[in-house]
């Protein structure tokens, strides 16, 4: 059984009469990749933002990496990476730079060509991030969660926007930081992404939890309980083919 490194029980929070976050309680098991998937509105940015010391909860206990979320904030802030959108980055800034800058912030000794090179932006360096393509920027958003080698990340709709294929890149990276042994937590609209990418998902609705297992599981029982698709699924989709035709190789503009 693999260990439990977040524990959120009975989480609340309140904007005035309005509740956003109405009791949730899930774990996530080291090693994972674990998906929070809802509506917009639902809840799912507010639960992450309090698990990443964000945001204050109104009430519950929340519990990562052993470390209380009210008790030891910073320890936790020392053991997640968080992605950043790009206006969090100075725009004057290249790759390069940026991650020196950041290695600053967080007394990491880290080499920033092998960081580049490992989300295959290794020939950017000297770029800016406003020179990027869109993949390209979300590639160095997730490179710069991995800064301070964090236990956990935290990736939240990684993959809007892109093309397939540079959605598909994304999708190996992540895996790929997965399979190092980290942490990965990830909300998405996107429901083949969370079927490809995540170990287990809770699907989040009026800030309530309806739903949470591997993602064949709720396929499975979905079926069981007579549920028949209105058109039969073909084995390929129209993504398959794109990718098919385009060449699997990533060309961004």
């Amino acid at each position: 059984m693999a260990n439990t490194i977040i524990s959120v029980n009975n989480l609340v929070k309140h904007y005035g009469q309005f509740q956003a976050v109405k009791g949730i309680s899930f774990d996530v098991f080291e090693g994972e990749i674990f998906g929070l998937l809802g509506p917009n509105g639902a809840g799912k940015s507010t639960t992450l933002e309090i698990i990443e010391t964000l945001r204050e909860k109104t009430s519950g206990t929340v519990t990562v990496d052993g470390y209380d979320l009210d008790k030891q904030p910073q320890a936790i802030k020392n053991i997640i990476g968080v992605q950043l959108q790009t206006s969090g980055y100075y725009p004057g800034l290249n790759l390069l730079q940026l991650i020196e800058l950041f290695c600053g912030l967080y007394n990491r000794d880290v080499d920033p060509m092998v960081l580049l090179d490992m989300v295959n932006l290794k020939d950017k360096a000297k770029s800016k991030v406003k020179e990027l393509s869109g993949g390209q920027r979300q590639r160095f958003s997730v490179a710069t969660t991995l800064i301070n080698d964090p236990r956990i990340i935290f990736l939240d709709e990684p993959t809007t926007g892109l093309d397939p294929q540079a959605r598909r890149s994304l999708w190996e990276l992540i895996s790929k930081i997965r399979d190092r042994g980290t942490t990965v937590i990830i909300t998405t609209h996107y429901m083949d992404e969370a079927e490809y990418l995540c170990d287990r998902v809770a699907i989040i609705d009026a800030g309530k939890i309806i739903g949470l297992d591997t993602p064949d599981k709720m396929i499975d029982n979905l079926v069981a309980s007579g549920f028949e698709r209105p058109k039969e699924m073909k084995m390929a989709n129209l993504e398959d083919v794109f990718i098919h035709l385009t060449g699997h190789s990533l060309r961004e503009d």
